[in-house]
């Protein structure tokens, strides 16, 4: 018998597996958002109406590293921000039984500016598309409209919620017609109830009841009910606001219970302290209904207009409640005929007219009631499965266009890879054992630390870079106490009084020099720069800027081309975050005229470069020069910098075509053969640091395809045609030999190969939406912590 079951159990494992599937793409239950919710019910409903046709399984997002504990239909999971996931994610999908994918579009969903990594996966699906959206905006910004038209022209059908979106997709996204879909948004079937049945089970028997719910957050509006409260409690003595639902969990992480600490205070201070609850908890949907049944009249008090769907609203609706509404898009659009009330924004006398108007009017609230509830019956799950099915089948009968490939042609017409190409993933745990409660240590021992020779602020600037660079792309919270561990180390390096940068520590927390070399002290502005540029913490920004603007302060005396160059990179940085800094300002001015007058001076047709040897760090030269070329419009600098960076590239070039960096055995001095070995990563890095800034200047292909050369030589395209980089710890061998890799992986090779990789990743991210990168920092939502 045990066998049988076995066997049978088996044969319905495999009959499940043969069947054609519908996969959903979006996040998922038990992470705590309201598409989440959306995406298990949607697949339940479809679940339900397919019956033995279709699976219906789950792609998702995860926004933490380590995932949730998910049901069985989850098939695979993407990490936000990592972009090889999004590539891998479309091969899963492109060998499964998949027949059709259901994309949940939502820009904060997926990594990269405006969620763009999710282009990664879409255009390499052979599976027609549907893609749910969850925001359309009628004032997009560049990229996400770049974004939201490729997303809507790869697929085969484009569902909305409301007409209002259908519209815009038409008049500003150019959408074909045909492709647009409105299918509502889905919610429970519940009956229409007295709100006295369940109002002894929230202890609120016998009073008449205010409601709002959804995950609380500022741009809820909620203290604009509570400000009306005092005018309806006098009239209604015993009515009660509650108010249902946990804080909204960035908003929690970034500022705590802020907003609901000042709702208690600020019901305190009207003296309605006794007619507001608060129910601080998510609450799951079949709890939920009970709490909206239980309310007279639910408000949505919301204080954007642009919230083209609202699952709140949805809901109220489907419960048959009376509704008081701020006039956002969704608002207008369904509470149409006397569904609902319309208020106008932050009007709290507008809210308390409306409220005491139901309030006294039974008549006319429970007519409001029934109209609500019976316009919602369209609505309901089975109903919106049933239309979501059928888009289902239609998409299937749409020929799928082929998975694109990314390419260009190259100089004979074959095609040659992009910049797009995969990239490895950026992998940090030889960075994290680099690093303890002082900072960065310099040097290794084969991958173990060796703390005899201590740290250095050259190398803590670099890693605050790496730090930053990898929070802007991530917004993973695990590197906060890394960064500020690296921008406590430099401003301890900083001598308030000469306001210059020590360099080298001992590993005793002793420095081994009372004033570090210039290059230290241009490269910790360097870090500082960038660290204000792309991190959001007012703490965090306003102690970079304080080290920032006193290590400043006497640059403008230092000698080395070197310093002025690392400085030059540091201050356009910064100027990317308080671009109206004039002192910063014209420290640009002052060192882009020295190092532009130095080359001029220095080079001549055959040697077009500054100085009689090229040492180290060579291309950062040419960087600063177009940087600040490009930004104080000045076209002779520009071209200095190009021609620097083309001899560079030139003279670098091994026999095979591989990047072959200047040796230190040596250097390259003028007249002379330049020294082949040893190779160091820190030169790679500066010259894809330098490609990517020329393309940004110029525009032209070249420089991307020269960045992506000088990246594989990390790759083993070099002299040794050996792998520099180590995929087993995450760090990055300390250079090349004439026989061997040198094995040591200390900390200047492994910041100059993170600083590579994050660099070609945002570049590769930026590429897709045609936007420089030095031009797109992406900007933080205001409650995030960085």
């Amino acid at each position: 018998m045990g066998r049988a079951g076995g066997i049978e159990d088996t044969m319905s494992r495999i009959e499940r597996v043969d069947r054609k599937e519908i996969l959903f793409v979006g996040d998922y239950v038990p992470r705590q958002c309201g598409i989440a919710t959306f995406t298990r019910d949607l697949r339940e409903a479809v679940a339900g109406q397919a019956g033995k046709a279709y699976r219906c399984g789950v792609v998702v997002i995860n926004d933490v590293p380590e995932g949730y504990r998910y049901e069985d239909c989850v098939r695979f999971e993407i990490r936000e921000s990592v972009q090889g996931d999004y590539r891998r994610a479309a091969e899963f999908i492109n060998i499964s039984s998949a027949a059709v994918v259901c994309l949940q579009h939502e820009y904060g969903l997926f990594g990269g500016p405006s969620g763009s990594h999710i282009l990664m996966m879409l255009r390499r699906l052979r599976r027609p598309l549907v893609t749910t959206l969850h925001t359309v905006l009628a004032e997009p910004l560049e990229d996400q409209k770049k974004v939201l038209t490729e997303i809507c022209q790869l697929s085969t059908r484009v569902i909305v919620m409301a007409e209002k979106a259908k519209q815009f997709l038409l008049d500003i996204y150019g959408v074909e017609p045909e492709k647009v879909v409105h299918i509502p948004h889905g919610i429970p079937d519940v009956p229409f109830v007295d709100p006295a049945f369940y109002k002894d089970k929230f202890g609120v028997e016998g009073r008449e009841l205010i409601l709002t719910f959804g995950l609380l957050s500022p741009g809820k509006g909620v203290e604009y009910v509570i400000k009306a409260l005092p005018a309806v409690v006098a009239r209604h003595p015993d009515v009660a606001y509650m108010i249902v639902g946990a804080t909204h969990p960035h908003v929690r992480k970034a500022k705590g219970e802020e907003y609901r600490t000042g709702l208690h205070r600020l019901a305190r201070e009207l003296g309605v302290e006794r007619n507001v609850i608060f129910q601080n908890r998510f609450v799951e949907a079949a709890e939920l209904c009970e709490f909206l049944c239980a309310a007279d009249i639910c408000a949505t008090p919301y204080l954007a207009e642009a919230q083209i769907v609202s699952g709140v609203l949805a809901y109220v609706l489907g419960t048959g409640n009376a509704i008081v509404s701020t006039p956002y898009w969704y608002a207008r659009e369904i509470l149409a005929e006397d569904r609902g009330r319309i208020v106008p924004f932050k009007d709290h006398d507008a809210i308390a007219e409306q409220l005491i108007d139901l309030l006294d009017n039974n008549v006319e609230r429970d007519a409001m009631r029934k109209r609500a509830y019976q316009y919602s019956r369209r609505m309901i799950w089975p109903e919106v499965g049933k239309r979501y099915l059928k888009v289902f089948k239609e998409a299937q009968k749409t020929p799928v266009r082929p998975a694109a490939v990314v390419t260009k042609p190259d100089a004979a017409g074959a095609d040659a890879p992009s910049l797009a190409d995969e990239l490895p993933e950026i992998d940090l745990r030889h960075f994290r054992m680099l690093t303890d409660s002082t900072g960065l240590l310099q040097h290794c021992l084969y991958a173990t630390p060796d703390r005899r020779h201590g740290y250095a602020t050259d190398d803590n600037a670099r890693a605050l870079i790496v730090a930053a660079m990898y929070w802007n792309q991530t917004h993973d919270e695990t590197i906060i106490p890394l960064l500020q561990t690296y921008l406590a180390f430099l401003s301890y390096a900083l001598d308030n009084d000469s306001g210059r940068f020590r360099n080298f520590m001992n590993y005793d927390r002793q420095w081994a020099e009372m004033v570090g070399s210039e290059d230290s002290h241009g490269r910790a502005l360097w870090g500082l720069g960038i660290c204000v540029a792309m991190c959001r913490s007012e703490p965090i920004v306003g102690l970079a800027t304080r080290l920032f603007e006193r290590g400043l302060s006497v640059a403008d005396k230092f000698i080395s081309p070197r310093a002025w160059a690392f400085t030059i990179v540091g201050i356009h940085a910064y100027l990317r975050r308080f671009g109206g800094d004039s002192e910063a300002r014209r420290a640009r001015q002052v060192l882009a005229e020295m190092l532009f007058r130095h080359f001029v001076e220095n080079s001549s047709d055959d040697w077009p470069w500054c100085e009689d040897v090229v040492t180290y760090d060579n291309a950062k030269l040419a960087h600063a020069l177009l940087l600040s070329g490009k930004w104080m419009f000045r076209s002779d600098m520009i071209e200095m910098g190009e021609r620097s960076l083309r001899w560079l590239l030139e003279t670098q070039t091994g026999e095979n075509g591989n990047l072959s960096v200047i040796g230190t055995n040596g250097w390259y001095t003028r007249g002379r053969t330049k020294a082949q070995f040893d190779q160091q990563p820190v030169e790679a890095h500066g010259l894809i640091d330098a490609c990517v800034e020329a393309y940004n200047v110029t525009g032209q292909d070249y420089w991307l395809d020269q960045a992506r050369r000088c990246f594989n030589w990390f790759l083993g395209d070099n002299d040794l045609q050996q792998v520099v980089c180590d995929f087993t710890t995450g760090g990055c061998r300390d250079g090349i030999h004439p026989d061997r890799l040198n094995s040591n992986q200390g900390a200047e090779s492994t910041l100059a190969w993170l600083m590579s990789l994050l660099l070609m990743t945002e570049r590769q991210t930026l590429q897709t939406l045609g936007l420089p990168i030095a031009d797109k920092i992406v900007e933080a939502d205001p409650s995030e912590v960085l």
